[in-house]
């Protein structure tokens, strides 16, 4: 037994033992996270001075190379482990105010200095953020919640469990039925596949119900309406004149993809750079159409080449807003003040699309032309008979040509110009010996000259000349005068070595006015012979070859590089300003994020397979988010459009990694079953009630332990009605079409465009299908937030206004669908009106109505038959019709109808 007194000298010693201890970890510094803490401070307060746009004193905290370097004075700023000796630290402690910084602004905290210090003394170590690091594979928490159903309910859980909140219970079945119909298709599920769900006892119900909409074919019409947005497309080209632009086949062309599931990583390459694949289909070049959305300015007296490089910008700032989430526009004139982006890595992104082929032509070359099939046939036929005689590429070249019209040069092109001038911009056209420069030429093995032109005139004659305009004559053509519009002519060229400039003159003795014009030339198209001369069948293939490339065909705006000898460098723009060109720069990526691939092609199909590499930190973490903001109404990183420093971090990171590296490696990039994953979680099926204590803990429901409730979007809405109503047209695919419209939204300048009403079926198909026109874009989607498609849009910001509730009770489109509705409540229920309210709200909701609601639409229908009763004109008008159904009792039920699909719970999904 151990005696009084030792037991006390040891209780004594373990008491200075664990006071030493309690001492040594206390006073240790843990590591400061350069991400979570140091750089809010950074960015909060010392950014705007010391970063990509302003490095005062020429200190920069953009990148720690720079941050370390030394500044104006010759010293550097941070010091790393010495804080005392930092002349950061010591400014930002300075007592007097015109020296400490920040400059004329509120000091930092004691703590957010203490912060830096802390760092610095640490060694100043940088951080990479987490959306600029490769996702990695993780691990699914273990959490013993009885209701989960997938790996994406234990993340959410194990924050529920942080937060000592529950999940709420499952939603009823109608109200499931109608939230994943809305989400995966965009409309209600058919009545036939909604009965079937509602009455099933299979407990994987819900699962076969998930399946059968994504195998619909309006679940690509939905998600493609997702997709316009990011693609800024519209039917028409933008800026003042906004004429119109056949680009319909891009649409659908994404409605067909996204159907078939096609891998993201597919869908991305075929849109970025499809027209590079091996042997492209028509399909992967109506694919690059993404990036022919562009706006083009048709307006006379605007310099192509400044929208034509507005565009280029516009195709960089979309791939990063729109497929990666991050924005990169301001790169354009400085480095990026937030992120580790410098401004001679923007240019070399732009390398990758400076290169192509559009240059703000009114024609929107270049174009694809759609073949009929009994043409495609001929062109297969050409095909293998040019084989036997040429090389597989220059029967792909001249097979591309005869489709696009491409390479040539287009004749807005054309400077030095004397007696001649560019029509409004758009097209060379020449006046009694005119002249104009055709710059760098390539001539080598060029026998042949094909030009599209019109000219009224028999004897205007053509010369080209080298390398000046008295230089010497290659050729002499008599142009032939053309018979509608313009025409393709082709003539001989003697042989001639080499790249030359190349002097058009033109002349007609016919041209007596000095200012009237003789021709308007299109392009110009230098090329070999054709080939196979002397062989077999030549002359009967030649034939088809120039039949194919005069036919009259409907076009697509599409993607397409220059070739080598047409090659289109890239410069700095000296503070983003596009006439003040800086070093030349090549194609590249950021060295922030995952290297470009050592095997790729440093052109648009390598951009494309950087892009798509699995270490690329921001291609798979965008989608996902995409995909959960539109299930849930928020991203788990609320900006979509930033995922860089200055967005909103995510709620939930290591469930968007999860999502992430999935959607990659075990779904293989299939959209398709990330979407699945998340709607059969129990967390996508929670009922969207919010108790007091949710509202008090989680207003926003960012930990989602309820079921989202977001309003539709603008064409879910109008989609929704036509479908209740039973209007709704299942025609797919195909030109936009025109539903009603007043007269006077459209003021078109110059073109006087005017919107012709659709009559039929036409004037009931989906949103998707209407006709998008820039400056005046369909008025209601407009005022349920519809985006305008100027730009690309990552994300639509949701409004509640009246203007909205003032659409739906007046809109003559929702007046309508208010009275089909109404003669279907009447068909399906009968003469009682109590019936006829009770189908309606059930035909809406998927359930029956409650006696509080039916009262109160009941007590609506009792008002207006009490006035429809005494007001035939009324009753008239609100029918609008003078048939069977032009009675108050059924004027009464569409004021009825009408107000039903104006409820809240109707234009909201909860």
């Amino acid at each position: 037994m151990i005696a009084p007194a030792v037991r006390k000298a040891l209780l004594v010693i373990a008491l200075l033992l664990a006071a030493v201890l309690i001492f040594t970890f206390s006073t240790r510094s843990r590591t400061v996270d350069f991400n979570t803490e140091v750089k809010p401070i950074i960015n909060k307060k010392c950014i705007s001075c010391h970063g990509g746009v302003k490095r005062q004193g020429g200190f920069s905290l953009l990148f720690r190379s720079e941050a370390l370097a030394n500044t104006e004075s010759g010293k550097p700023a941070i010091i790393p482990g010495k804080p005392d000796k930092s002349e950061m630290i010591l400014r930002l402690t300075h007592k007097d105010p015109e020296e400490r910084m920040p400059y004329h602004e509120e000091p930092l905290t004691e703590e957010e200095i203490k912060t830096l210090s802390t760092w610095i003394k640490q060694g100043a170590v940088w951080g990479d953020h987490w959306a600029y690091v490769p996702v990695k594979e993780v691990a699914v928490p273990a959490t013993d919640h009885p209701g989960a159903r997938n790996a994406i309910d234990h993340f959410i859980y194990e924050k529920l469990e942080e937060a000592s909140l529950q999940p709420s219970p499952e939603a009823d079945k109608a109200t499931l039925l109608r939230r994943v119909s809305l989400d995966l298709t965009g409309m209600p599920a058919k009545d036939n596949l909604a009965q079937w769900y509602l009455n099933s006892k299979a407990p994987n119900a819900y699962e076969q119900l998930v399946d059968s909409l994504l195998a619909s074919p309006h679940f690509g019409e939905k998600w493609t309406g997702v997709w316009l947005d990011l693609a800024r497309y519209s039917d028409t080209k933008g800026y003042e004149r906004d004429a119109g632009r056949n680009i319909w086949r891009y649409r659908d062309w994404l409605i067909k993809a996204f159907n078939a599931d096609k891998p993201y990583d597919v869908f991305l390459t075929e849109q970025i750079a499809g027209d590079l694949l091996p042997n492209p289909t028509d399909e992967q070049y109506i694919a690059t159409a993404f990036h022919r959305n562009t706006m083009t300015n048709d307006e006379g007296g605007t310099d192509n080449e400044e929208f034509r490089t507005s565009a280029v910008l516009d195709r960089v700032n979309t791939t990063w807003e729109g497929l990666m989430g991050t924005t990169f526009g301001c790169v354009q004139c400085h480095s990026h003040p937030y992120d580790p982006f410098t401004h001679e890595e923007y240019y070399n992104f732009m390398a990758f699309f400076n290169d192509t082929r559009d240059a703000d032509s009114y024609e929107d070359y270049p174009l694809l032309r759609h073949f009929t099939d009994s043409m495609e046939q001929e062109l297969t036929t050409l095909g293998h008979w040019m084989e036997k005689y040429t090389t597989k590429e220059e029967v792909f070249q001249w097979l591309r040509f005869t489709k696009t019209w491409e390479p040539s040069i287009y004749s807005l092109t054309a400077d030095a110009l004397a007696n001649s001038t560019l029509q409004d911009t758009k097209w060379l056209t020449c006046r009694n010996n005119a002249i104009a420069r055709l710059k760098q030429v390539n001539l080598q093995n060029k026998t042949q000259l094909l030009i599209r032109y019109s000219s009224a005139l028999k004897d205007g004659i053509l010369s080209l000349r080298l390398d000046s305009a008295t230089g010497p004559v290659i050729t002499k053509i008599t142009l032939p005068a053309t018979k509608e519009g313009r025409e393709i002519h082709r003539f001989s060229l003697p042989a001639t070595n080499g790249t030359h400039t190349i002097y058009l003159t033109y002349s007609s003795k016919s041209l007596t006015d000095p200012l009237a014009s003789g021709v308007t030339f299109d392009w110009f198209h230098f090329s070999a012979a054709f080939p196979g001369k002397g062989q077999p069948g030549y002359a009967e293939n030649e034939a088809r070859w120039w039949g194919l490339l005069n036919k009259g065909v409907p076009a697509t705006p599409i993607m397409l590089d220059n070739p080598a000898d047409m090659h289109r460098p890239t410069q700095v723009f000296e503070r983003g300003n596009w006439l003040v060109k800086g070093k030349t720069v090549t194609p590249g990526v950021p060295h922030a994020l995952n290297p470009f691939p050592a095997k790729a092609p440093r052109n648009r199909l390598g951009l494309a397979m950087w892009l798509t590499q699995t270490d690329n930190p921001l291609t798979a973490r965008t989608m996902v988010n995409r995909v959960w903001e539109q299930f849930f109404g928020a991203g788990l990183a609320e900006t979509l459009e930033d995922l860089g420093t200055q967005g909103i971090q995510p709620t939930h990171r290591e469930l968007m990694d999860y999502l992430a590296y999935r959607f990659m490696h075990q779904d293989k990039w299939s959209m398709k079953k990330l979407m699945r994953e998340i709607v059969v979680s129990a967390t996508y099926r929670q009922d969207s009630k919010v108790s007091k204590e949710l509202l008090a803990k989680d207003p926003y429901n960012k930990l989602y332990a309820r079921g989202a409730r977001v309003r539709l979007s603008a064409e879910q809405v109008r989609d929704q009605a036509l479908c209740i109503s039973g209007l709704i047209s299942s025609t797919m695919f195909g030109p936009a079409v025109f539903p009603y419209q007043p007269d006077g939204i459209w003021l078109s300048p110059w073109n006087g465009a005017q919107w012709k009403n659709a009559t039929g079926e036409e004037a009931h198909r989906r949103a998707l299908y209407t006709y998008w026109k820039r400056t005046a874009p369909y008025p209601s989607m407009i005022t349920f937030d519809g985006a305008l498609r100027e730009v690309c849009t990552a994300r639509r910001i949701r409004t509640n206004t009246p203007l909205q509730a003032l659409v739906t009770l007046n809109d003559e489109a929702y007046l309508e669908t208010a009275r089909f509705l109404a003669y279907r409540m009447q068909q399906l229920a009968g003469n009682n009106v109590q019936q006829q309210i009770s189908k309606g709200y059930e035909l809406a909701m998927y359930k029956p109505i409650t006696p509080a609601r039916l009262q109160v639409l009941n007590k609506l229908y009792d008002q207006a038959l009490q006035t429809y009763r005494q007001d035939k004109d009324k009753t008239c008008a609100m029918v609008g019709v003078m048939d069977e159904h032009n009675k108050p009792e059924t004027a009464a039920l569409i004021v009825t109808a009408n107000a039903m699909l104006n409820l809240d719970e109707l234009i909201t999904k909860n």
